[in-house]
């Protein structure tokens, strides 16, 4: 079977009776071609017969633009906690007609480099870098030429990024409570300033546990007990109150991210507590989990969706300017809180 011959710009010129560069001016949308408008019906009706499809590669030799986008993240294509990030992207891309390669490294130094040099070789036109959860990320050397946006994350490499305004997540929460009524009883699960002096964490973590300090402060608002665990993660928040619980009985509980909470729920489930009734909880992150669980968890919201859109704008505005943009969180409130 012969292979079909690829329609060419000229055979939709021939059929529409018009120069091969008038039928180009007409279908690359040129506003200025003096042609009439009988003229650019004629062009996208021969176009449409014809099936014409504009030849991607040769549009990239004329304009050194490939319309292509690079997306390379560690693990967010394969977990459900950050897909909102890539959905964001993805639906951004495609409403700016920008084809976007999706890559993955598992978060593997010697990945994420061989990943940024197949993008680079591919000719993509700029590169989001995105990280699942927020961290700093270090980044092999990349030419000064390629565009490129930290998403969910920050690198001394890369100075632009799409952030979430974790300072205002923080003062978020505490407002939660504190407008719910609750002066006493409280209690941060995650972090401990005292035990935890001197480690690293995040810039984004730091941001956040500020936020909340500091509406804590301007309440004049303080934790009962500050609960210290560095892995987020439902087994330590379930160990964490349920070694609590054998004291005292929280009137409330902060807890850092909503993995954390899950752990909680468990926690005071098996102590023979209800939420809110007894103990209510506030949390962050707005992990799909959290409208599953009874009651619904009452979360700031990750911003995902909006993060991945706003990374692709910043990455085909020329004129943005370089620097951290945050996006705000906003509070999803359900069932986990009572009036105090």
């Amino acid at each position: 079977m012969s292979k079909k011959k690829r329609v060419t710009l000229a055979d939709v010129a021939r059929l529409a009776g018009l120069s091969t560069s008038a039928a180009s001016m007409i279908l690359t949308g040129r506003p200025d071609t003096r042609l009439s408008p009988e003229a650019h019906a004629r062009v996208h009706e021969a176009a449409a017969t014809l099936g014409y499809r504009p030849n991607a590669a040769a549009r990239a030799l004329r304009t050194d633009k490939t319309q292509t986008l690079a997306f390379i993240s560690d693990h967010i294509a394969t977990t459900r906690f950050a897909s909102g990030l890539i959905r964001g992207a993805l639906a951004e891309s495609e409403a700016a007609k920008q084809v976007m390669l999706v890559l993955e490294t598992h978060g593997d130094p010697a990945l994420e480099t061989r990943a940024i040099d197949e993008a680079i070789d591919r000719q993509v036109d700029g590169i989001i870098f995105a990280a699942m959860r927020s961290r700093e990320v270090f980044l092999p050397e990349i030419s000064a030429n390629m565009p490129m946006v930290m998403l969910n994350g920050t690198s001394k490499q890369c100075p632009t990024a799409i952030l979430p305004d974790e300072f205002n997540g923080g003062r978020a929460a505490v407002r939660l409570l504190a407008e719910a009524g609750f002066s006493e009883g409280l209690v941060l699960v995650g972090h401990n300033a005292d035990v935890e002096e001197g480690l690293f964490r995040s810039e984004t973590v730091i941001r956040r546990l500020d936020g909340i300090r500091t509406e804590m402060a301007e309440r004049s608002l303080s934790f009962d007990d500050e609960l210290s665990s560095w892995n987020w993660e439902p087994e330590n928040g379930y160990k964490l109150v349920k070694k609590y619980l054998k004291h005292e009985r929280p009137k409330a509980l902060l807890c850092l991210n909503d993995r954390l909470a899950f752990g909680a729920y468990q926690a005071l489930a098996e102590a023979g507590l209800s939420i809110p009734d007894d103990t209510s909880i506030v949390s962050f992150d707005n992990d799909e989990l959290a409208s599953y669980l009874r009651p619904g968890l009452t979360t700031i919201a990750l911003p995902h969706e909006t993060m991945g859109r706003e990374a692709v704008r910043m990455l085909l505005d020329a004129k943005a300017d370089a620097g951290a943009q945050l996006v705000e969180m906003e509070a999803v409130v359900r069932g986990s809180v009572r009036d105090a």
